[in-house]
Formats: C-alpha cells, sequence, structure tokens
C-alpha cells in the first residue's frame, strides 16, 4: 500500500478529494479548497511524484487510482466527488471509471484536462517542452519567475509563490529541482498520449456515474517564441469542444461547461472555481446520510 500526500481542509457536508495537474502541487488548490469548506468535507492530494507524495512505479493510470483510493481509505473517506485539474482531471475521470459503485466515486470533475494523441499536429513539440523541463535544476531565483508569469495571468503573488514552493523541491545549494522527475514524466506522457490517442467521446464510453467536464474559456498569452502553442491550443480547444456539445445531446450523465479564466483556473479563479463545483454537486443525488 503507497499513501499519498494529503491535506486535510476540513469542512462537513459531501466529501471533495482535488488532485492537481502536471508539475504542480496540492497547494494549487488552497484557495478554492478553502471555499468549499463551506458546505463539504475537502481533502487534497499530490500526485505521485509530485509535491510531498512518493513516486509510482511505474507512473501509471491504475497505480495511481489505486494508490489515491488506499489514501482515502486512510484518511476515513468512504465515498467523493473526486475534483481534479489538467493532468488530475484526467486521473479523476479514470478513478470514476475505476470506481463505478458510488461506494467509491459518486462524480467526477474535469476541470480542463484533456490531451491528444501523439500523431495530432504539433503534439511532438508539446511533448519536448514538457519533458525538458521536468526533473531540471533550477536556479535560486526560479521562484520569483515562477511569481512574475503567474502575474501575467493575474494570479496574487502570495498565491502563486506558494504554489510554486510546493511544487520543487528545494535543494542545500538553493536551487531547486523541477517535479516530477524524468523518468515519471515519461511515463505520465506515454499515459496522457494513449488516453489523448481514443478522442474524447471514445475515452468517455463506459463511466455512468455523473461527469462535469469544464474547458478554459479564454488561452494563456504566449510567452516570446511560444506563438506556436497559442495557435496549437485553440485549435485543440475548439475540436474538444465540438466532441463535447455532441456528447452531452447523447450523455445525460454528462455536463459541460466553461470558465472565464485561462488553464490554471483554480489559481486565476477560485472562487468561480469553487462556484461551479459547489453547484454541481448540490444537483447530485444527495446520501441518506447527509
Amino acid at each position: 500500500m503507497t499513501l499519498l500526500h494529503v491535506h486535510d481542509y476540513g469542512g462537513n457536508g459531501p466529501q471533495l478529494v482535488l488532485l492537481h495537474g502536471f508539475s504542480r502541487s496540492l497547494a494549487d488548490w488552497d484557495a478554492a479548497a478553502t471555499l468549499l469548506t463551506a458546505g463539504h468535507r475537502v481533502l487534497s492530494v499530490d500526485l505521485p511524484g509530485h509535491g510531498r507524495s512518493p513516486d509510482a512505479s511505474p507512473w501509471t493510470l491504475p497505480t495511481v487510482v489505486r494508490h489515491i483510493a488506499d489514501t482515502l481509505d486512510a484518511h476515513g473517506v468512504p465515498e467523493a466527488v473526486v475534483v481534479g485539474h489538467s493532468l488530475g482531471g484526467m486521473v479523476a475521470v479514470e478513478y470514476a471509471r475505476a470506481n463505478p459503485s458510488r461506494a467509491r466515486a459518486r462524480a467526477a470533475v474535469n476541470l480542463d484536462g484533456f490531451w491528444w494523441g501523439r500523431e495530432y499536429p504539433g503534439a511532438d513539440r508539446v511533448s519536448e517542452a514538457m519533458l525538458a523541463s521536468a526533473g531540471a535544476i533550477a536556479p535560486p531565483e526560479y521562484i520569483e519567475e515562477m511569481v512574475v508569469n503567474a502575474a501575467r495571468l493575474g494570479i496574487p503573488a502570495d498565491r502563486a509563490e506558494a504554489a510554486a514552493r510546493t511544487a520543487a523541491r528545494p535543494l542545500p545549494d538553493g536551487t531547486w529541482q523541477k517535479l516530477p522527475e524524468r523518468t515519471a514524466a515519461l511515463e505520465i506522457r506515454n499515459e496522457l498520449d494513449q488516453l489523448g490517442a481514443l478522442g474524447v467521446t471514445p475515452w468517455l464510453d463506459g463511466i455512468d456515474c455523473p461527469l462535469l467536464l469544464v474547458q478554459a474559456g479564454r488561452r494563456i498569452p504566449p510567452a516570446p517564441g511560444m506563438e506556436w502553442f497559442a495557435d496549437f491550443s485553440t485549435r485543440f480547444a475548439q475540436g474538444v469542444s465540438d466532441e463535447l456539445a455532441a456528447l452531452t445531446r447523447n450523455r445525460p450523465t454528462i455536463t459541460v461547461n466553461s470558465i472565464d479564466a485561462t488553464h490554471p483556473m483554480n489559481l486565476e479563479a477560485p472562487e468561480a472555481v469553487a462556484t461551479l463545483v459547489a453547484d454541481f454537486v448540490r444537483g447530485l443525488p444527495q446520501p441518506s446520510h447527509y
């Protein structure tokens, strides 16, 4: 049994489990989680190889789902709505697939967690950028750089700094190691490529519990030299949007929404994210013991 690092925010009511994105940590959820405790018991989890959680070897979705289930058992969480951002959103969907009984997954929320197949035009450039930073050693001023980058999206400095510090490993010489390490990043990329190759509609086939699927309403402004990624992400997001629109016509258990924020929405717009999640959970059939 492998137990993952958890932050228990407390609260009472339907239980929420919050999962973060690639190269991030549970601290990304601090602002939204605090708001959600008004009507829920809220826990956030560091995915394997991220934050303060141990690595998973190999990093596969079935292994990660099992570690999450074991961790929730250890914290007395027999059932939950699993809410994930980006990579965490895809894990949340896979958790719901692996735990079809409400004794485990009452519902899942996926915040902008969609991927592309390896053959998708431009996918190789995204993978190259993703893997280049995995496990890399960053200079002492790395945290300050992350705060400056976050300010472009309107993320407050204190929130950005706390999130950046917990997503990297401090080293004795003052430098920082980015997480996850390269071996895990390669394994994560391979898992995502397999999901992305399916396309959104086949990927979600066979999941019967309620799903809330959310897209970012705005694209991240491109950094100098990254204009190609703005085109890539816009094209891909439109394709996902088209698939989701078709899905909602045939799958009454799927709810689709968007939020007026860019991809790191839980850092950028925690109030809007918390409202969206709380409204979705409020509409679910409630267990008899609440």
